[in-house]
């Protein structure tokens, strides 16, 4: 069942999606977060993008180098605009929190988007992560630096944020066969978001 809370945030993407696009950098903060990323990956290596959004900067960088994409959004407006900027490239209409392709990717990628699942929604999401990694794959995500909520903002909308304590983090990590490569608390060159990256047992 979904919560209220997470219906509102695909609520305030599903209103104001078009303008979080125009917002948001195209610029790829990004970049060194992702050279990481990437390197654990086989070349070509099919990779999930959990929370694709409009596919700008991210998934088109992926595709630029050579990955074979498949974006996930739970909200209609920004898989439209995903589909526009990125013709051709594999996306669908789907919730992390429910995900159930029936296959797995070298890499998975839930960049600016776990983190608006509740905490108790997180802890049940990891293992659908693990569901989702072919051996060896590559996990990174975002999340807040301590346990918790917050409430943004967007466009005059409350946006919801949640988040786990790091070492819960880790704990849920390691049930789920990855094994932390890299963990940043407020990275100053990534716009100061909180970065893990992961890497399931072969």
């Amino acid at each position: 069942m979904t919560s209220s809370t997470e219906v509102s945030v695909i609520d305030v993407y599903q209103r104001h999606g078009v303008a979080w696009a125009r917002m948001r950098s195209d610029t790829l903060v990004e970049a060194l977060w992702l050279d990481r990323f990437c390197a654990i990956l086989p070349a070509g290596a099919a990779v999930l993008d959990i929370g694709c959004g409009s596919g700008l900067p991210i998934a088109r960088e992926l595709v630029r180098r050579g990955f074979d994409i498949t974006g996930i959004d739970a909200t209609p407006a920004m898989l439209a605009q995903f589909r526009r900027n990125l013709p051709g490239v594999a996306a669908q209409l789907a919730d992390m929190r429910r995900l159930a392709l029936g296959r797995r990717f070298a890499g998975l990628l839930a960049w600016d988007s776990f983190f608006h699942l509740s905490p108790a929604e997180q802890r049940d999401t990891i293992p659908r992560f693990q569901a989702h990694a072919a051996p060896g794959a590559a996990l990174m995500f975002t999340s807040g630096d301590a346990e918790g909520e917050a409430i943004g903002e967007l466009e005059g909308d409350p946006l919801y944020h949640g988040s786990l304590d790091p070492e819960e983090y880790r704990s849920l990590l390691a049930a789920a066969g990855f094994t932390v490569i890299a963990h940043t608390p407020k990275d100053p060159d990534c716009g100061h978001r909180t970065i893990w990256l992961a890497q399931q047992k072969s």
